[in-house]
């Protein structure tokens, strides 16, 4: 059996490689995507002081950080038995805002972005943040990196830091917002409601416009008929920091609706023996393998799973984006996994439009920040929407608010058997008679950046080397190598 092996894959947080084996046709039989780092953020947590883990687990990720302080915080929360005052949460789901804000338009326009907007086939040396400028002007590259840095922003002006915010502890936060301060927010914030707009316009002219990515994106081999997984407000729309998470079926049904501390009664994790980062799968189902339909208990998460889960957008121009795209597909759910990007784009603009609502709250800059209550419980629970889905922190506590257990359950997680799967199915679409050319080396790849996974949340790990595909005969041999480098 021949072998194609991508090592490691490219434009993504953290690290991985895919494995695809080929049968005596050349056609794909399987395909793997392998995290070959092992997680260890769980075990060396464990004899920390409680009240530190906001400020630990914001490490395991230098893109996602806010969500982890805030589902850590939140976490806290339950386990000091307190409630965050009414300020306090208001500007916990702001600096939320600037972090969704930041890190989608980091996916779409440096991760994503270049698969559509620069093109699939064009040359290595343009697939990536320059060549996207290249193609949609200087101009345009100013305001994207402007709007990220907007979102940074936010961050440090409510969290202390513009990476690691240091603002969330049990019962609310350390940090009023000023006048000034608010000000500075409502301005950025509106600024990035238009550049959301004009992202949205932009993916309509270059991405829905062209025939190519829209068959794509049409194509029904390149979707999965899963669950969908989100959190939700009483009104079922979208909500990145405060909800119950929600899980509807492929007929667009209803199947879960719980609130985190009750997690564990629904989900379950399942190791894989070829891969470092498990899968998560509805406990209700089971676990019946890589496979989609009524039957598997396999969810999706993240920007598309989301709105999936939901029944629409808290805020007016979201909620207009939303409407448009699943008018568009003209049904719900949307199963096409290149749909990831038009509903990160969604989410931009319904951070940004909270943000400006929030911004604009006359109790934002209220100095009640913390409840200080407290009724010290066991355990405690804290679950947030990150950038790319559902994500779980769990811990139990000895009597002396030390550390016992912790159990992460990250939003790349939740995805890992839909990304495999995702990739496997591309890999038979694209890959026939053993042919490989230059394309391959994005082409497969498209189909695990749509979800822009994280694996250093995941598995938690640093560095980063080349990437190289090798085209090998049954006994070995070499036939071909390509790589992302000279």
């Amino acid at each position: 059996m021949s072998r194609i092996t991508i090592n490691p894959i490219t434009r993504l947080e953290g690290h991985g490689k895919i494995e695809i084996f080929l049968d005596d046709k050349g056609n794909v039989e399987n395909a793997y995507l392998q995290v070959p780092e092992l997680r260890g953020f769980e075990q060396f947590c464990v004899g920390r002081k409680a009240e530190d883990m906001p400020q630990l687990t914001s490490r395991i990720c230098g893109v996602c950080p806010v969500a982890h302080h805030y589902a850590s915080t939140k976490a806290l929360d339950m386990a000091f038995g307190v409630e965050p005052t009414s300020t306090a949460r208001k500007l916990r789901e702001l600096i939320y805002c600037g972090y969704i804000i930041y890190d989608h338009i980091l996916h779409f326009y440096f991760l994503g972005g270049p698969d559509f907007i620069v093109g699939p086939d064009a040359p290595r040396k343009k697939r990536n943040i320059l060549g996207l400028i290249e193609k949609v002007g200087l101009d345009t590259g100013k305001e994207v990196i402007k709007h990220r840095a907007y979102g940074q922003k936010i961050t440090e002006i409510l969290g202390g830091k513009p990476t690691h915010p240091v603002s969330g502890i049990p019962g609310g936060q350390t940090k009023v917002l000023d006048e000034a301060g608010r000000k500075e927010i409502e301005q950025m914030a509106r600024s990035c409601v238009q550049f959301a707009e004009f992202s949205l316009k932009l993916f309509a002219d270059m991405v829905l416009g062209n025939k190519k990515y829209l068959a794509l994106i049409r194509n029904p081999h390149l979707g999965l008929n899963l669950y969908n997984m989100g959190t939700v407000d009483k009104h079922n729309h979208v909500n990145f920091y405060h909800g119950e998470i929600r899980v509807k079926d492929q007929k667009d049904k209803e199947f879960l609706r719980f609130e985190a501390k009750d997690y564990l009664e629904h989900l379950r994790e399942h190791v894989l023996e070829w891969n470092y980062v498990k899968l998560v799968y509805l406990k209700a189902i089971g676990y019946k393998g890589l496979v989609d339909g009524p039957s598997s208990g396999l969810f999706r998460v993240g920007p598309l799973g989301r709105l999936n889960a939901a029944e629409g957008m808290a805020t007016p121009k979201a909620n207009e984006a939303y409407k448009k795209m699943f008018d568009f597909f003209g049904t719900k759910p949307v199963n096409s996994t290149m749909a990831f990007h038009w509903a990160r784009l969604i989410e931009i603009l319904y951070a940004s439009e909270r943000a400006l609502e929030l911004a604009t709250d006359p109790e934002i800059t209220g100095t009640d920040i913390r409840n200080m209550d407290f009724n010290m419980q066991e355990q405690g629970m804290g679950v947030v929407e990150a950038a790319r889905g559902t994500l779980y922190h769990h811990y139990w506590l000895t009597e002396d608010r030390l550390v016992k257990k912790v159990n992460l359950i990250v939003a790349t997680t939740n995805n890992m058997a839909p990304i495999c799967m995702s990739i496997r199915d591309a890999a038979r679409e694209f890959i026939h008679d053993g042919k490989a050319d230059e394309g391959l080396l994005n082409s497969v790849e498209m189909f695990f950046r749509a979800y822009d996974p994280c694996f250093a949340c995941a598995s938690h790990i640093i560095g980063q080397s080349p990437l190289s595909v090798e085209i090998k005969k049954q006994d070995g041999s070499l036939v071909r190598r390509l790589t992302n480098f000279q």
